[in-house]
């Protein structure tokens, strides 16, 4: 098994740069971390050395959802190299150490940990469960797993002006809003300034738990409220681990998917990370031929059948085109076409898929796409064979 020691100083480098990126959202991300990079460099080595005097970090834990989300939307009229700033001073030296344990994923073998359980009224449980279930950071969890964060969490009443978490404190707890206004403080230069809110929604306190670092803000309540807390060895133990099992597993699978030879390591990571699995039972339509396509299918077990109808023959009914198995994948020839689905697909058996959704899709392929316009061919031919004569995808759209 392979290990990795991490340099110092590389995570509070990667956690300005990542912080200036959500700042500043560049169009081209590409040419503002070239710029980013190599002016911290003159920084460093013009004489004066400014970056390594220490002071605050601007960083927002997890602030404003909706602005990370839609951080592709330009949000100002200067060129790339007129929106970079230099990196802040950076507090990295100021504090050396942080007590939280270190957590490794990979050698927890979960024995002998005691499950924590705080009880809950079936309505208060109804409650945290509608509050958590769009969280990004649970989307991986088994039912199993997710049952277990819900058993640790538990109720905190808040006041006006009562601080959740303080930043340079070591993390001890994430927490997820259930009602009442929040107030993002960062110390910047010294001073607490106000760079977002949250209102009866959001969660935070995750970046400290998952690198292991001191809190990157504060965060005060500005009304009364009711937060959830989770405590942070559960956190690492489920949230931690189970994301580091999804993307072990489908490391795996996408290895042996033929189409994604031409992605290296990195790029298949990535594609591990952006899918989410979904379970058919015997006989469930999966996709529907004409529907609009907003996904494709990498089978993980179970067995799929693919079938269409030639819309210039429609009287033929519907005929099989083939039959998918464990590392087969489907419904991608409609988002390379931009395209409704070319064809119907069934579940035989209990079927097992991850699923790529159109944005990954387009953000993730790009290196495939040769090989999936190249199979558009390989499927007209296949076509002319089932139906008996020359065919062409918009024949059967």
């Amino acid at each position: 098994m392979m290990s990795f020691e991490i340099p110092p100083g590389l995570t509070d480098l990667l956690q300005e740069f990542t912080v200036a990126v959500l700042r500043e959202r560049p169009s081209n991300l590409v040419t503002f971390a070239a710029n980013y990079f190599n002016k911290l460099n003159d920084i460093n080595t013009d004489g004066t050395n400014e970056f390594n005097k220490g002071g605050g970090v601007r960083f927002i834990e997890n602030a404003s959802p909706e602005r990370i989300e839609n951080s592709d939307e330009p949000m100002q009229t200067e060129s790339e190299d007129e929106a970079f700033e230099p990196p802040p001073p950076s507090s990295r030296y100021r504090r050396k150490s942080v007590s939280a344990e270190t957590y490794n994923p990979e050698t927890d073998d979960d024995l002998g940990e005691a499950k924590i359980v705080n009880p809950k009224s079936d309505i208060q449980r109804q409650r945290l469960a509608d509050v958590v279930k769009d969280i990004l950071l649970f989307r991986s969890l088994d039912p199993e797993q997710m049952q277990e964060v819900l058993d640790a969490m538990f109720e905190k009443r808040v006041a006006p002006g009562e601080h959740i978490i303080d930043q340079g404190d070591d993390g001890d707890y994430f927490y997820v809003i259930d009602s009442g206004t929040y107030d993002i403080y960062v110390l910047i230069e010294g001073q607490p300034k106000l760079v977002g809110n949250y209102d009866n929604s959001g969660f935070f306190g995750e970046l400290a738990l998952m690198y292991n670092m001191p809190r990157a803000a504060t965060i005060t309540a500005s009304s009364q409220g009711k937060i959830w807390a989770l405590d942070r060895t559960t956190f690492r133990r489920i949230v931690l681990k189970s994301a580091f099992e999804k993307r072990k597993k489908y490391e795996t699978l996408l290895e042996h998917v033929p189409l994604l030879k031409s992605l290296d390591v990195y790029e298949r990571m990535n594609v591990a990370d952006a899918l989410l699995s979904r379970t058919f039972e015997d006989g469930v339509q999966i996709i529907k031929q004409g529907d609009a396509a907003e996904c494709m299918y990498f089978l993980e077990s179970g067995k799929v059948r693919i079938a269409m109808v030639n819309k210039n023959d429609p009287s033929a009914g519907e005929k099989d085109v083939t039959t998918l198995e464990k590392g087969g994948y489907f419904g991608e020839l409609a988002l390379v076409t931009h395209q409704p689905r070319a064809a119907s697909a069934y579940a035989i058996g209990q079927v097992k898929c991850a699923v790529l959704d159109v944005h990954a899709f387009e953000r993730l392929m790009g290196p495939c796409m040769d090989v999936l316009k190249r199979n558009i061919g390989d499927y007209e031919e296949q076509l002319s064979k089932i139906f008996g004569k020359s065919m062409s995808m918009k024949d059967i759209r």
